[in-house]
């Protein structure tokens, strides 16, 4: 796991600004990677205890779409890799913008989503939200 440094910044506390220390593609590479483990542990090291983490997926599969802190994230992700052993993730691409970073990834079943991510001070993810390809009818 490689250490995220980041630049405090003075408008919010949580928040920070992406400066040229933070490699957006070698997180990129680590979050892949984790996932791809699925070692719970390793996934978890990249978010603050306090993170709070949006995704629709997580609504049908918890009832809720809004999970707050590790134990309900890790509820979720744990469930979510026991209905599916096979998960494996390829990133796609990734975007930096302020304050963040986006990731476009693909799954074992060549489905696409988006994962945005804003990192605290000390580099560990704080907010997240994750967004699923939605087939056009």
């Amino acid at each position: 796991m490689h250490q995220y440094k980041l630049v405090n910044n003075q408008r919010e506390k949580q928040s920070m600004t992406i400066t040229h220390t933070l490699d957006p593609w070698q997180f990129a590479q680590d979050w892949q990677d984790g996932w791809n483990s699925h070692d719970l542990d390793r996934i978890m090291a990249h978010y603050h205890e306090e993170v709070v983490f949006r995704s629709a997926k997580a609504q049908a599969l918890v009832g809720k779409g809004e999970l707050t802190g590790h134990d309900e994230l890790r509820g979720y992700w744990a469930e979510a890799l026991k209905r599916q052993p096979d998960l494996k993730f390829q990133v796609q691409d990734v975007f930096r913008g302020h304050e963040m970073i986006v990731l476009s990834y693909s799954n074992q079943n060549n489905i696409c989503a988006t994962e945005t991510f804003y990192f605290n001070a000390e580099g560990l993810v704080f907010r997240a939200a994750a967004c699923h390809r939605t087939p056009r009818l």
